[in-house]
């Protein structure tokens, strides 16, 4: 089977941009939504991906060809946002449900009216709010750890490479996060549900 990846970095390396943006196409809806799970903020997981890919760009001749570019990529932006938060102090959260201001006034953050029931949207509104910000409230090594395995797909195996540690250390941080989300999130499950959850 043909390594485009391999053969894209080799064209790069001849100075050929397009094939690391032909590169950067194929993850950069996946690297944004990534950084958004972990900043909670769009403009923050943005400016997160954006200099993520910015890195990885100036870096690429150091890129191990063979390797995923994926993992490189991904390792890149969790530095990148551990970074952050190891210089900013104080984690700004903001709230999913609140207005957004814009040049025309605000407009609401909601998700969309499947139900036509201004209750349901109202309970989803909260539990996503407060989905949120349990996910906010983890430390950030079982935020990463949960994120990437349970809303991306990533593997035990590609977290640990992302992460630079075991694939011990991952399932333990993957275990302790989502005991942790599950302590924050229980008030929020209705008793029948929580009953047979296995979570």
């Amino acid at each position: 089977m043909l390594n485009t990846e391999a053969l894209a970095g080799v064209r790069y390396r001849e100075n050929d941009a397009q094939a690391f943006e032909e590169l950067v196409r194929r993850y950069d809806r996946k690297l944004y939504n990534v950084a958004l799970r972990l900043t909670g903020n769009p403009d923050e997981a943005k400016d997160l991906a954006q200099e993520a890919l910015l890195r990885a760009y100036r870096g690429f001749s150091r890129f191990q060809l063979g390797t995923s570019f994926e993992k490189w990529l991904f390792r890149i932006a969790s530095n990148l946002y551990i970074d952050k938060l190891r210089k900013q102090r104080n984690v700004r959260f903001e709230s999913l449900d609140e207005p957004v201001p814009t040049a025309s006034g605000q407009v609401e953050k909601a998700l969309p009216d499947w139900s036509n029931n201004p209750e349901d949207v109202a309970e989803q509104n909260e539990l996503a709010g407060e989905i949120q910000t349990a996910l906010q409230s983890l430390p950030v090594n079982y935020r990463l750890a949960v994120v990437l395995y349970d809303l991306e797909g990533f593997s035990y195996e590609e977290i640990s490479g992302i992460l630079r540690c075991s694939i011990g250390t991952v399932r333990s941080r993957i275990h302790r996060g989502r005991r942790l989300l599950r302590e924050r999130l229980t008030p929020y499950v209705k008793p029948q549900a929580a009953a047979g959850a296995r979570w």
